[in-house]
């Protein structure tokens, strides 16, 4: 038998993400029922406790409170998954985890699609891994990441270099960039389109308004409630990690 998806469940933090699924799904397959929508690790463990196993789960790999990998150790799923996540360096652990597929974000239709139509036409049998992991690594190729800015500057246009920018920082729906030595331009990309585009190995989200270069944190301290609170060095900006990232966050420093 082949499989027939009624209900599918998505994990997924970001909700810019989450609707952008939600809308892929109702073009491809309307008639599924998408059953919940969930932004953490302990929020799906929970879930997954009260609920039956949907037919699929389109999962995220960076959630609110950590990686989704960590629900595989915490309760028994049951159903495949098809990973998502914008950093490609997850690829084989993905599949050690009842994985049809791994999209790279940001998601396209024709690619969703194709992982739907995968699941859908394969007899239900165990699946092989290995052999996914190796068509896997044959089409992947590794994400090249923003290594610069060129800003409209007086009469002409300037270069800025990445890893001279100290954070990003959103108000007012504009972004802006402060630079190391403490100047602060205009982008006109969104912290949503930087957090795609910037190496995670130097950057991170800390909250909806700020994205933080590793370099530019002087000092880290326990704030109240679980928080953190960031000392960005040459600057009086204030940025705080919530409770569910920090120990993301920590994890990610300490790296």
């Amino acid at each position: 038998m082949k499989h027939t998806i009624r209900k599918i469940l998505i994990l997924e933090d970001e909700k810019l993400n989450a609707e952008r699924i939600q809308r892929l799904m109702r073009k491809i397959r309307p008639q599924i029922e998408i059953v919940n929508v969930l932004p953490s690790v302990k929020k799906t463990v929970d879930w997954l406790a009260d609920n039956d196993n949907p037919d699929l789960i389109i999962m995220d790999i960076q959630l609110a409170d950590g990686l989704s990998f960590e629900i595989f150790n915490l309760t028994d799923v049951k159903c495949p998954v098809i990973f998502t996540t914008a950093y490609d360096e997850y690829a084989v652990k993905a599949f050690k985890y009842n994985s049809v597929d791994y999209l790279l974000k940001p998601i396209e239709k024709d690619e969703l699609e194709a992982a739907i139509l995968k699941f859908e036409n394969t007899v239900q049998q165990p699946y092989q891994q290995y052999a996914l992991i190796e068509g896997l690594l044959n089409h992947i190729q590794p994400k090249v990441y923003r290594a610069r800015f060129l800003l409209p500057y007086r009469d002409g246009y300037r270069k800025i270099q990445v890893e001279d920018i100290a954070f990003f920082y959103a108000h007012m729906n504009v972004s802006f960039a402060n630079l190391m030595n403490g100047e602060r331009v205009v982008v006109p990309q969104t912290l949503e389109t930087l957090e795609q585009e910037l190496d995670p190995r130097f950057f991170f989200r800390a909250n909806r308004q700020y994205i933080i270069h590793v370099n530019s944190i002087e000092k880290v301290y326990n704030f109240f409630n679980g928080k953190l609170k960031l000392h960005i060095k040459d600057s009086t900006d204030q940025v705080i990690v919530s409770r569910t990232k920090a120990p993301l966050f920590k994890s990610w420093l300490d790296y």
